[in-house]
């Protein structure tokens, strides 16, 4: 699953098995630097012991395997129900049992039975236990019939974060309300919701093969797992889809969509010269883009096929655009599921496309679906490989600096979301709530391992332990002792200290490096230090490449950091020229580097990797020497967009007739530059560093011509602060764009400078079916801060607009609207403010009329801030019965 994560929620304190690796990292500690107190320290604990053991979020138990789910299932859309059979197919896994135990969500059942003898079961707190009438043993298959109701809408839910429901089966717009959106039902397994929508049992380590039968009107398409065997006409206007999913995959990836959707075949061929089905399901007005949106899918398949050495194991691969998903989008074998955020027009997608989250998804069919997770103490298994797929198609597609950029982004996110939310081991056996699993950790910190492991064993070996970990595995579930065997396999050595460290260890490396030159001895000698707080972190063992430049050229040399303080020497011939820690810029770590400004200088120019060309950049930019003044002119140059960005940063930085060259060049990549991004912030910066008069006509023809919504955005919101009447009256013709990003660009625009007479274009914006994903959220914001600028009939408006969103709305859109309409509370207090200054100098004055006035004025207000203060607290209340 791709998240777009929000970052949310408290710190998570430090378990019992941190308190452990604290006392043992103080041991060591002690040990090197004192070794006369050990016997004081081991007699004299000054730690508090454990009461009680930790938590262990243990593997579930496997009394029975699934061997084969059976469904038939038609829907009640009015009451958002759906009738459904299940015919389960079960042996037990070794010891002889009588019972089958499945889990089964909120359901009616009606009736269970073995061929046409019911059975005995008892349904109580969603457990349905199935007694089989005698004992069976693992050489004994039977099958139970189950006749049951699945009832999502009359459940008590719940969610997280990153996957913000847990309904299972979802009904959108099932009566047909609303008439800007399609009705559809989809649904979301992962974690452990697909027993909301047939009985199951529901666990990773649980696999089986699939048959579907799904019975709707004949208007609608539908999409499950496997092949679509026979479609039939059913009588009274409705059609039953047969789909079979052959080979076995876990419950959580089951999947059904159902919609007036429009299918848009594409293909793949195979190494055997077989053709595979690669269909793009999209609503209507999406039809025309839905190869731009999803295009690139065959060849990502032939990438990661033989990237892997394991070809595409499934039978197809279709992916489907719905509404108010909960999420970013979903593995489901064979049947991706992408929220509306996918959709994009052409335009749009000069900007930005989403095949990051393509990549991702797909490549879960080898890290996930083929080879499963065995709890969910394991997701990195899953999704660090699934986030680590994203670098390696920009690296094959867009090349290495692409994917170095966005792989810092990646860290970046870790680092943040982290910070907020707590360590803890990448393998975590002691969270409190399955869902804590989807964050920073699994996603962007795994995927980062991955590549200091790439990075350590080589592509060769790297890829062929990959190779060997899906050969062996392949259907069936695994855990990340498996992983690492299977690395050792090929690699021949003993990889525990990496997978102890990375894997079994909390949060990452804090490396200051510092450096003495002596040049009589032609030697470099750096010291490097660790400064993580070791008691969430081990002493790391961190193998490196440090490249040094001196007049025979450049240098590799390999060092191992594996101390708190490691000295390192390293000899240079002649000159000494430069020096580059991490020459691969793989570590995930974070580094304090103190070089001089002519080695970060030539960092810049000999770098091979972005993150070590941006702060050769960024570090050799200080100051107003000519050297440093000439980098910012040629970094504004370079090859690669993101080093463009770093640089229209810095231009600033220049000074007289380098600034004048400056210019000259940002107006060029103003408007030619082949990136809109780079166009963008070229624009944005000129309006700083020139006359508003001078910029103007550069913005104008921007607005006009550019072909990207993100520069007509960078353009309209610059010329607002100049002229905001004219920008105003530039984006009038604007308004009615197809463009989720567009409408975002304009709302900004208006938030700030805007009057009353623009009150229609948010509303008509908010309640039509244009905005995408978390542009809702973004325009949402903005029509906040463009009420808090209005009088009284726009606050008093704006009450009914909040309800209706936050009714309406997803999860996220809920999660936020207290703050939104906090900010709106505080608005009302700020006026009342301004009108009881007002009401002091008029009865100062003694102006009774004018006073009367202004306490009626200041009465209405008032009100109004109750109201607002009403539903907040509502709000409030809401989302804190939600988090508990």
């Amino acid at each position: 699953m791709k998240k777009h994560l929000i970052v949310i929620g408290a710190a998570i304190a430090l378990s019992a098995c941190g308190v452990n690796k604290q006392n043992e990292n103080n041991v060591v500690a002690v040990t090197e630097a004192a070794p006369e107190v050990i016997e004081e320290v081991f007699l004299e604990p000054e730690v508090e012991l454990p009461t009680e053991r930790p938590i262990y979020q243990e593997t579930e138990t496997i009394l029975t395997d699934l061997v084969h789910t059976r469904l038939e299932v038609n829907f009640d859309w009015a009451q958002s129900r759906m009738n459904g059979i299940a015919k389960i197919t079960a042996k037990p896994h070794f010891y002889a049992s009588d019972k089958l135990i499945l889990d089964a969500k909120g359901m009616i059942i009606n009736a269970v039975s073995m061929g046409s003898a019911p059975l005995k079961y008892i349904y109580e707190d969603d457990i349905l236990t199935i007694n089989l009438g005698k004992e069976y043993t693992r050489d004994d298959e039977y099958t139970v019939t189950i006749d049951y109701v699945a009832r999502p809408e009359e459940r008590t839910t719940g969610g997280s974060s990153a996957i913000s429901s847990d309904k299972g089966l979802y009904f959108i717009n099932p009566t047909g309300e609303d008439p800007d959106k399609m009705p559809q039902i989809w649904t979301q397994g992962e974690t452990e919701a697909s027993s909301v929508w047939f009985p199951t049992i529901d666990a990773p380590n649980s696999k089986t093969t699939q048959e579907i039968f799904i019975t709707v009107d004949e208007k609608y398409k539908t999409l499950s797992n496997g092949k679509l065997i026979s479609s039939k006409k059913a009588g009274k206007g409705q059609r039953v889809d047969h789909w079979k999913q052959e080979l076995p995959h876990a419950p959580y990836l089951f999947m059904m969509g159902i919609g007036e959707f429009k299918v848009v075949k594409d293909t793949y061929t195979r190494p055997d010269g077989s053709v595979m089905e690669v269909n793009y399901y999209v609503e209507p007005e999406w039809e025309q883009y839905a190869r731009d949106i999803f295009g690139d899918t065959p060849d990502m398949i032939e990438f990661f096929s033989e990237l892997t050495g394991v070809n595409y194991p499934w039978d197809k691969y279709h992916q489907i655009v719905v509404r108010d998903y909960v999420s970013g989008a979903m593995e489901n074998t064979g049947a991706v599921i992408f929220g509306d955020f996918a959709y994009k027009n052409k335009r749009e997608l000069l900007d930005d496309n989403d095949n990051s989250t393509i990549a991702h998804e797909l490549f879960h069919h080898w890290f996930g679906d083929l080879v499963t997770c065995e709890s969910w103490s394991n997701l990195p298994l899953n999704e660090s490989f699934a986030n680590y797929s994203q670098y390696l198609w920009d690296e094959h597609r867009y090349g290495l600096d692409q994917a170095d950029y966005y792989a810092d982004e990646e860290a970046d996110g870790y680092y943040q979301s982290a910070q907020v939310q707590g360590y803890h081991d990448l393998i975590w056996f002691d969270f409190d709530d399955k869902e804590e699993m989807f964050d920073g950790h699994s996603y962007n910190k795994g995927g980062r391992i991955l590549h200091m492991l790439r990075n350590y064993l080589g592509d060769e070996a790297f890829f062929a332990g990959m190779n060997n970990y899906l050969e062996k595995n392949k259907f069936k579930p695994a855990e990340f002792h498996q992983l690492r065997l299977a690395f050792e396999e090929v690699s021949g050595e003993d990889l525990n200290w990496f997978f102890n460290q990375w894997f079994l260890g909390s949060a990452h490396p804090i490396l200051s490096f510092d450096q003495v030159v002596d040049d009589g001895m032609s030697q470099l000698n750096i010291t490097v230090e660790q400064k993580q707080n070791l008691e969430l972190s081990p002493i790391y063992k961190i193998p490196m490449e440090i490249a040094v430049f001196d007049s025979k050229g450049k240098h590799i040399h390999k060092v191992v950091v594996d101390e708190l303080t490691e000295e390192i020497s390293l000899s240079f011939e002649g000159e000494l020229k430069g020096y580059i820690y991490d020459y691969q810029q793989a570590i995930l770590a974070k580094k304090r580097e103190k070089k001089p400004r002519e080695i970060y200088i030539h960092q810049y120019y000999n770098g091979e990797r972005y993150l070590a060309r941006r702060d050769g950049l960024k570090n050799g930019a200080k100051g107003t020497a000519p050297e440093s003044q000439q980098l910012i002119l040629d970094a504004l140059k370079d090859p690669f967009w993101g080093i463009r960005i770093d640089a229209i940063g810095l231009a600033k930085r220049l000074k007289d007739e380098k600034l004048a060259e400056g210019i000259a060049i940002l107006k060029d990549l103003a408007i030619n530059d082949p990136e809109s991004s780079v166009r963008g912030a070229a624009l944005a910066k000129l309006g700083k560093l020139m006359d508003s008069d001078e910029i103007e006509p550069l913005y104008v023809t921007a607005i006009s011509d550019d072909q990207s919504y993100s520069v007509i955005s960078s353009a309209l919101s610059s010329l607002g602060k100049d002229n905001p009447e004219k920008a105003i009256a530039l984006a009038e013709p604007l308004e009615n764009e197809k463009s989720s990003k567009m409408m975002t660009g304009i709302s900004q625009l208006y938030s700030g400078y805007a009057g009353p007479e623009k009150y229609t274009f948010f509303e008509n914006t908010m309640n039509r079916n244009t905005l995408q994903g978390y542009d809702k959220l973004g325009v949402i914001g903005a029509y906040t801060g463009y009420v808090a600028r209005q009088d009284y009939e726009i606050h008093e408006k704006a009450l009914e607009m909040y309800k209706s969103l936050y009714e309406g709305g997803g999860m996220y859109t809920q999660m936020f609207m207290p703050q939104f309409v906090g900010h709106i509370k505080k608005s009302c207090d700020n006026n009342i403010d301004d009108l009881e200054k007002e009401l002091l100098g008029y009865e100062e004055n003694n102006d009774a009329a004018y006073a009367s006035q202004t306490r009626k004025e200041i009465a209405k207000w008032e009100a109004l801030k109750a109201k607002y203060g009403t539903f907040e607290v509502e709000l409030l209340e809401k989302k804190e019965a939600t988090e508990h």
